[in-house]
């Protein structure tokens, strides 16, 4: 062990998890606070924490790195003068037999009570470093990048789809009416918006039934099936018979609300699925937004591919969110970053996307490994969504081919007319 209590190794028993804390109390104290509560300890010392129950299963603090304050208001009810405030970055080392591989419990312990501790003016977590057991125990995605290309039938360049737009309110038949149209403009990928799950006006079983054989006649006569990820989110017990659903009419894809499942539900549907699972992020801002408590994107991440995520959402850059260029190029860089030996997650790129800004997006990631979705910027091209299709289409080729951006405007009627609605194209 070295000085200060900090553990300098990690082994296969074991898993690291790194937060963002502020804090009035000298940092090492506070960590050990964090390490005891959220391991063997309480507010007190009790007569059978003994000194060898402690070295087996309590927490021990592996890392502190003091970083500067960056102002706010500290979190309510925190305790401590906060004009003495510290921010680090703290790591804490957790044994792995106090969980177990189970995801829900390995949450409990590194993001249960942590957060309402009143010694902390700010606590996130950010990352995770977890034991290869937990990849014994969950499969990961079962198609990833290369299952996805197949059944889309696209073996290279940047993966082109689309949202439905309107998001709710189009009957099944005008739905069908859209598909169609998209098929012919060579989308790779439509997807339901998460607000159209299961409801009243257009049910799921509808939307299937008007949907699959416009793609398969479409496919029939193309050999070429665009993939279309129903969105089956709902209560867990009824997340069987949704895919099940889906893949009686010939789908290819389903897609599911991985926060609002949770991640015991989307690893249940991952070890019944026979599709690829497009694993949306909605509510993650309202886990992720705060700088000063909740659980980071780059942590967030390793879980839900664990779980079974074939795709996930990252945001885009030049969003229509909160998150920076710099937030969203690091998403997409941690979910192409390998996890313990899985299958790889289709990194997805959606909000404000169109494209202008394919050249930029290639530019820093470096890679067409992504399906890149613009809602907007396809049914709202001047020319129509086929239009809108192909100025996608065109400015990915372009960027794939080293070209520059200017030279893609240039050539392409259709990224010309999408810049006179969007704004200038990013270099």
């Amino acid at each position: 062990m070295a000085p200060g209590g900090l553990v300098t190794h990690v082994t296969s028993r074991q898993v690291v998890a790194t937060y963002i804390v502020e804090t009035s109390l000298p940092l090492d104290v506070a960590a050990e606070v964090l390490a005891g509560e959220q391991s063997t300890g309480t507010f007190v010392r009790v007569e059978r924490e003994s000194d060898d129950l402690r070295a087996r299963f309590a927490a021990q603090v592996h890392a502190i790195e003091e970083l500067p304050l960056t102002g706010g208001s500290p979190l309510p009810g925190s305790i401590g003068d906060p004009d003495e405030r510290r921010r680090a970055r703290l790591s804490l080392r957790f044994p792995l037999d106090n969980f177990g591989p189970s995801m829900p419990n390995l949450l409990a312990a590194v993001a249960g009570n942590l957060f309402e501790l009143k010694e902390f003016a700010a606590v996130k977590l950010v990352d995770l470093e977890l034991p290869l057991p937990f990849a014994d125990r969950y499969p990961g995605p079962a198609f990833g990048v290369d299952g996805t290309r197949r059944l889309m039938s696209r073996s290279e360049g940047a993966m082109i789809g689309t949202i439905i737009k309107p998001s709710i309110g189009l009957s099944p038949a005008e739905l069908a009416e859209l598909v169609g149209e998209l098929a012919e403009a060579g989308v790779d990928f439509i997807k339901d918006d998460e607000l159209q799950g299961n409801g009243p006006a257009a049910p799921l079983a509808e939307r299937v039934r008007a949907v699959m054989p416009v793609l398969e006649r479409h496919a029939d006569r193309t050999g070429r099936k665009p993939m279309y990820a129903f969105n089956i989110t709902d209560d867990i017990g009824r997340l069987a018979a949704n895919h099940d659903l889906v893949m009686a009419a010939g789908g290819t894809c389903v897609m599911v609300c991985v926060n609002l499942v949770g991640l015991a539900g989307l690893e249940f549907i991952r070890r019944h699925a026979a599709v690829p699972i497009h694993g949306h992020r909605a509510m993650i801002g309202a886990i992720s937004r705060s700088d000063q408590v909740g659980i980071g994107f780059r942590a967030w991440q390793k879980l839900a591919r664990l779980a079974g995520a074939d795709h996930l959402h990252t945001n885009g850059i030049s969003n229509k969110f909160y998150e920076s260029d710099a937030q969203v190029l690091d998403s997409i860089a941690a979910v192409r970053e390998p996890l313990l030996g899985l299958t790889s997650t289709v990194p997805v790129l959606s909000s404000g996307q169109w494209g202008g800004l394919a050249h930029a997006t290639y530019a820093a990631v470096r890679t067409t490994d992504l399906l890149v979705l613009a809602g907007g910027g396809i049914h709202g091209h001047p020319d129509g969504a086929a239009a809108g299709v192909a100025s996608m289409r065109e400015a990915w080729e372009s960027a794939a081919l080293g070209e520059t951006a200017d030279t893609a405007f240039a050539r392409s009627q259709p990224l010309r007319r999408a810049a006179e609605l969007f704004g200038p194209v990013r270099a």
